[in-house]
């Protein structure tokens, strides 16, 4: 049995530190809390190397007094916690300064405004040494070789470009959150994202681009500010819903996101998400900040009040607006027949067009074999549409050529894509979309998939860029079922010549049984349900034994509807 034993001091810290600082962007994060705790209006962050290299923060706030430097590294050394049941800081454990000198080099230069030269203090494990030096009032911290020491640690850290692209992604949240700053981030010598003081809407269009921002509502209350988007911006991920608490950008409790996209009600699609900026307003003894090693998530008291509270302010701001109409509660129809493909896969039945319901779906006959003879297919024409589209553009992508445009394009990125560009632009070139950084958040586009130059899409160049850098896996993937969708045949536009030429199509998909997004393409009401569901006897169902008898005699009645008219349970006619 091994024996119990306190744990050696050094290995205690290195422990204690992870749990504080375990990749870069914990640092990034740490650094900038002290900032705005110190008042500060001008934020700047640089990275080298993913921030394995060096992270720098530098604010213009109180900075610390020459008196007070040798404390800052020390653990627990915090100037800012009264009480652990009122938090009003950001920071607040004072482990920050500390686990980084552990896992790093740290380099700190300080000067109130008031005071006249700066310290400069730097430390690495228990080692710290304070000298004096000359520099602008507020504070730099540098952070440089994080884990070199350290390198089981050091190995499992994602590579440079992804950890890049978390800070982009953090420190758009500080903007959207704190717009009143300035901000800047340079990842590597270049310029990520420069924010100049504004509004939440000029922080959405720092962010977003000038699109996003053009199409926010305000919100003002007493539970929550910020902006939400109108009805027509939506997305099918939550990714662009950004709340804080108390000022600290955090990752929203589940019932907060709910509750604003039930503020919408049926304003918006199902399955679509709104972009919002919402800042709640929480009284301290109210919340628990000390819940999560990162303090990306808080707890609060009376959760589902206050998620209550924030419909109803998202509702009254959506209803002042003149798109918000209202509108009687909806109710569920009754449950429907079930109605599903039955047929295996690869095995496309043979169908006979039959007519066109609701200008969208396409009715059909099953004419094949006995066992589905007489069966009533529903085919969604667009969906099928996609499908076949989907297959089509995947093929030609992979045989066509690039298209070079005639004349470059300049195209607006948010930050987060920017980074995006970066990880991904050698697979993009790979299949005709040739990008490169054009600096102050633009990119020229260079080229695209000749499969794709000639559709008739709407802002195309836009949407494959957004496509392309957005956060799906597998870009390739999501943007062919985009185009697919945009110019498929959707309500209003369906015939039944039409139609019988997508089905044709859709018999030859290799995977024809559902469009690109997952919803299903054709569904099955069998003859014998339909027959049931009418408490009739199927017309199909084969008779024993007197049965047969009988049906033969009636075969000059089965037209006139005398058989097919009784009941289920009237038992053999005689």
């Amino acid at each position: 049995m091994t024996l119990i034993r306190i744990l050696p001091p050094e290995i205690a810290r290195q422990i204690a530190a992870g749990e504080v600082v375990s990749r870069p962007l914990d640092a990034v994060r740490e650094l900038l809390d002290n900032a705005l705790d110190a008042g500060a209006t001008r934020i700047e962050v640089e990275l080298t190397a993913g921030g394995l290299g060096r992270v720098t923060v530098r604010d213009n706030g109180a900075g610390i007094p020459a008196a007070q430097v040798e404390l800052a590294p020390l653990r627990h050394a915090t100037s800012k916690l009264e009480s652990v049941e009122r938090v009003t800081t950001l920071g607040f454990r004072g482990e920050a300064l500390w686990a980084m000198s552990q896992a790093g080099h740290l380099t700190l230069t300080t000067r109130p405004a008031a005071q006249l030269g700066a310290s400069q203090l730097t430390a690495h494990g228990d080692s710290v040494s304070v000298s004096r030096v000359s520099a602008a009032a507020g504070t730099s911290v540098t952070v440089s070789n994080l884990f070199a020491h350290q390198p089981a640690r050091l190995r499992t850290q994602a590579a440079p470009a992804a950890e890049g692209r978390e800070v982009t992604a953090l420190l758009s949240r500080y903007v959207l959150h704190w717009p009143g700053l300035h901000w800047r981030l340079t990842l590597d010598a270049e310029v990520r994202l420069h924010h100049a003081p504004a509004d939440t809407r000029g922080a959405v269009g720092s962010v977003y681009g000038p699109l996003s921002s053009n199409r926010v509502l305000k919100l003002e209350a007493s539970l929550v500010s910020g902006v939400l988007s109108r009805p027509e911006l939506t997305r099918p991920r939550r990714d662009r819903m950004h709340f804080s608490v108390n000022g600290r950008p955090v990752q929203a409790p589940p019932e907060l996101e709910k509750a604003v996209i039930d503020g919408y009600a049926e304003l918006l699609p199902a399955g679509q998400a709104p972009l919002c900026v919402l800042d709640l307003h929480l009284p301290p003894e109210d919340v628990n900040p000390n819940v999560h090693p990162a303090k990306a998530q808080v707890a609060i008291a009376d959760l589902p009040a206050v998620a209550e509270r924030l419909r109803l302010a998202v509702e009254a701001a959506l209803a002042s607006q003149p798109l918000a109409g209202q509108v009687p509660a909806l109710r569920a129809p009754a449950e429907p027949l079930a109605l599903a493909p039955q047929t295996p896969p690869g095995s496309f039945p043979d169908l006979r067009p039959l007519g066109v319901h609701a200008e969208l779906y396409l009715l059909a006959e099953a004419c094949g074999p006995s066992d589905e003879r007489g069966d009533l297919w529903i085919i969604d024409v667009h969906a099928a549409h996609e499908r076949v589209l989907y297959e089509r553009f995947a093929a030609l992508l992979s045989q066509a050529r690039p298209l070079e445009l005639p004349q470059p394009e300049l195209l607006h990125l948010t930050p987060g894509q920017l980074a995006r560009l970066d990880e991904r632009g050698a697979g993009l070139r790979a299949w005709g979309l040739d990008m490169e950084a054009f600096g102050a958040g633009l990119a020229r586009l260079r080229s695209l998939p000749a499969a794709f130059a000639a559709l008739k899409v709407p802002r195309l160049h836009e949407l494959i860029v957004e496509t392309v850098l957005g956060d799906s896996p597998d870009p390739r993937r999501e943007l062919i079922g985009r185009l697919a969708c945009a110019p498929a045949l959707r309500a209003g536009h369906v015939t039944l010549e039409r139609g019988e030429r997508v089905l044709a199509e859709l018999a030859a998909c290799t995977q024809p049984w559902a469009c690109p997004h997952g919803r299903p393409t054709v569904l099955r009401l069998s003859e014998r349900d339909l027959a049931h569901s009418f408490g009739r006897r199927g017309p199909r169902e084969v008779a024993r034994g007197r049965d047969l008898h009988d049906e033969r005699m009636q075969t000059g009645n089965v037209e006139s509807g005398e058989q097919a008219d009784r009941p289920l349970n009237a038992g053999p006619l005689s």
